[in-house]
């Protein structure tokens, strides 16, 4: 399946907000009671983990699965399938130890923690009343015995972690809400804690034009912006061109520990997909 994705539109210009309007209208009350929101809380909250955790707690009373952004059940268990099928099809094997950077209700995590040794899941989230729904989807599986870590964090320093420990680092759908200083907050730090051969995943909403964010909520970047912010901590990094194929509306890019020759410089494969 081909990827759908727009890498032009600028979603913060008027006549795009305004042709949006006039082809879903229905959308409309949802959105202005979303920047009303976001109004409210860009006031109370300055920084943004404070911001996106009072997001992420508005929205999993609602319904932690459209928390997450799986707007049925049906949605939620696709999306953890194709999330787990790729890894597992891309160098996921079942002795490694993986941290799960914004894992959420365990979307994708119940299918990791129910695939790994016990005790190798390790997931984080800025969220307290997501990872109280984690906690339900555990034992909705009936994965105590796997005895997962679930881990409430601030930051993305992972200072809390050991050195050259995980095998698989993985971050779905968290690039995409994050401002550049938190991107590189993770990408400073990320080296520290991943294993010899290691990698971290992650993906990220792509644009070709001028970058841009919607409410302080989603993050649209350029990939040569993300490679080389990787590059500049000494990560080699990499745009998985296949993960187009499955029509996800995100990217992703694959980060290694290994040091890029002084001479290299990371690609930027903006033509990949259609736009």
């Amino acid at each position: 399946m081909a990827s759908r994705k727009n890498l032009v539109v600028d979603r913060t210009a008027l006549a795009h907000k305004a042709r949006y309007a006039l082809t879903h209208p229905h959308r409309i009350p949802a959105h202005l009671r979303r920047a009303g929101r976001d109004r409210w809380l860009a006031f109370k909250y300055r920084d943004h983990v404070s911001y996106y955790r009072a997001v992420m707690a508005s929205d999993t009373r609602r319904s932690p699965d459209a928390a997450v952004g799986s707007p049925t059940r049906e949605a939620w268990l696709q999306l953890g399938q194709l999330q787990f099928d790729y890894l597992r099809t891309h160098g996921l094997r079942p002795g490694h130890r993986m941290l799960d950077i914004g894992c959420g209700n365990l979307r994708a995590g119940w299918r990791f923690i129910d695939y790994l040794e016990p005790g190798n899941y390790y997931g984080t989230d800025i969220s307290p009343d997501v990872l109280i729904a984690a906690k339900r989807t555990l034992a909705e599986q009936g994965l105590q015995a796997k005895l997962p870590h679930l881990t409430l964090t601030q930051d993305l320093t992972f200072d809390f972690l050991p050195d050259a420990y995980f095998d698989v680092v993985h971050a779905h759908s968290v690039f995409s809400h994050s401002p550049l200083e938190v991107i590189e907050e993770c990408l400073a730090h990320v080296g520290r804690v991943l294993a010899p051969g290691g990698f971290f995943d992650f993906t990220f909403d792509r644009t070709l034009g001028t970058e841009h964010h919607v409410l302080r909520e989603d993050f649209y970047y350029r990939t040569e912006t993300l490679t080389s912010l990787a590059h500049r901590h000494g990560l080699r990094a990499r745009f998985m061109d296949d993960w187009e194929l499955t029509g996800h509306g995100q990217s992703k890019i694959r980060v290694s520990a290994e040091p890029l020759p002084a001479t290299t410089r990371p690609a930027a494969p903006e033509g990949t997909a259609a736009a």
